[in-house]
């Protein structure tokens, strides 16, 4: 399981630097490598859209 970016990110960039595992990618919209995703949240924490979700369950990443 790990986070993933709904497609209502605004690119806004506060997320990039706060993922300790490099996991998020520039774009439109953002993306989080699943691989590399510790599912720690801090993207989360900060997101002013509230739009990094944790990956439902039984979801394939």
């Amino acid at each position: 399981m790990s986070y993933h970016i709904l497609p209502e990110c605004i690119s806004c960039g506060v997320c990039l630097p706060q993922c300790p595992e490099g996991a998020i990618s520039e774009g439109s919209p953002y993306t989080i490598d699943p691989k590399l995703c510790t599912e720690c949240g801090a993207c989360a924490e900060v997101c002013p859209m509230d739009v990094c979700q944790p990956m439902p369950a039984g979801t394939a990443s």
